[in-house]
This record gives structure tokens, C-alpha cells and sequence, in this order.
């Protein structure tokens, strides 16, 4: 999947919990986005391509250093140490985490009809490789529909809420986008919510 729909996926998750404060739903919605950090080996591998020294970092490790179990224990670790110890902050990282991986396994398939298996064992063992034959394409229209249903959900909890997925970059943007939706869409009319 796109990693903007693992963003908004991971804020989704993040969002279970009404209770949870922006530091702890900044650690979930990370959490379903981490796993594509493997992909940012793309950048060295178009920077030396052609070269006598091709760094095959993308073709090599996207999907499989990081999209495994070992990754998404140490993912939540961080969020429960980062949040002050919090179990559930642990537990929806790790949850969020997952999702990412359910994501790609549905729907990240290459247009030269490369199937990424997950290896989730890795780097202990090649024994669970999760890969669907039905995968779709990154480019595919359920992905853009998850993408638009989680948008529209974001711009829900944004409306009923007061804060969105802005607030981990400005809380002054977050603040003016969520004032914008609620002038849009007033909480109110005629005694209904």
C-alpha cells in the first residue's frame, strides 16, 4: 500500500482510544508507518544506479528488513518506553504495526506483477512467508477506496474530536483545519449534533 494510506491507517488505529494524547497517538500512527523505513534504501540505489558500485538496498530489503515480527517488537518497545510506560500505547503500536503488514500483503503488489511475500519470522527464519496470490497493485482501486474512507474518517474524528493528523507537524495548522471543518460542517443545527 501507499505509505499515505499506512499513514492514515496508523492514525486510525491511533484513534481507537479517545483517551490517548497526542504524544500516544503520534507513537501508533508511526508504528504503521515504520515498517516502510526499509524503503528509504530506494534513494541510495537510484543514486548509484549505473555505477561500478550499485547499492541494491530497495530491490534487496523493502518488505523484508523491516516488515517482519523482530521489527514490530522493538516498534512497540519504543512507543511504551516514549509514552511513559503505557501498555495500550505498546499494544495499538503493535497493532498498527500489523495492519501495515495485512496492507501489503493485500495490496502492494509491483506493475511487473511482483508479489512482496512478508517474511515475518525474518531475521530468525525464512519459515512464514505471507504473501496472498490475489494481491492487488499499489495502483490498484481498493487501494485508492481504503485511502478515501480513511480519509474521510480522518476528516470525521478531526470534525468530532478538535485535533487531526496535522497536530504531529503544527498545531496551528491542525488547529485552522479542524476550525475550518467545523465552520463547514457546524456541530449544531437546529438541536442536532
Amino acid at each position: 500500500m501507499n505509505p499515505i494510506t499506512h499513514f492514515l491507517l496508523g492514525w486510525t488505529v491511533a484513534n481507537i482510544d479517545s483517551t490517548l494524547v497526542r504524544k500516544e497517538r503520534v507513537a501508533i500512527t508511526l508504528a504503521g508507518v515504520a515498517p516502510d523505513l526499509d524503503g528509504l534504501g530506494l534513494v541510495a540505489e537510484i543514486m548509484t544506479r549505473g555505477s561500478q558500485n550499485e547499492l541494491l538496498w530497495w530491490s534487496t530489503y523493502h518488505h523484508t528488513a523491516l516488515h517482519n515480527l523482530t521489527f514490530a517488537l522493538l516498534v512497540a518497545a519504543v512507543s511504551f518506553i516514549s509514552t511513559g510506560r503505557r501498555l495500550r500505547v505498546a499494544v495499538l503500536a503493535f497493532i498498527s504495526f500489523h495492519i501495515h503488514l495485512l496492507g501489503d500483503v493485500l495490496g502492494a503488489r509491483g506493475p511487473d506483477n511482483d508479489h512482496w511475500p512478508i517474511p515475518y519470522l525474518m531475521p530468525f527464519s525464512d519459515a512464514w512467508k505471507f504473501v496472498w496470490s490475489g494481491q492487488w497493485e499499489l495502483n490498484a482501486w481498493p487501494n485508492f477506496m481504503i485511502t478515501i474512507v480513511l480519509l474521510v474518517i480522518c476528516f470525521y474524528l478531526a470534525w468530532k474530536r478538535g485535533y487531526s493528523p496535522l497536530e504531529m507537524v503544527s498545531a496551528r495548522a491542525d488547529g485552522a483545519f479542524v476550525q475550518t471543518l467545523r465552520q463547514r460542517f457546524p456541530k449544531h443545527r437546529n438541536g442536532h449534533e
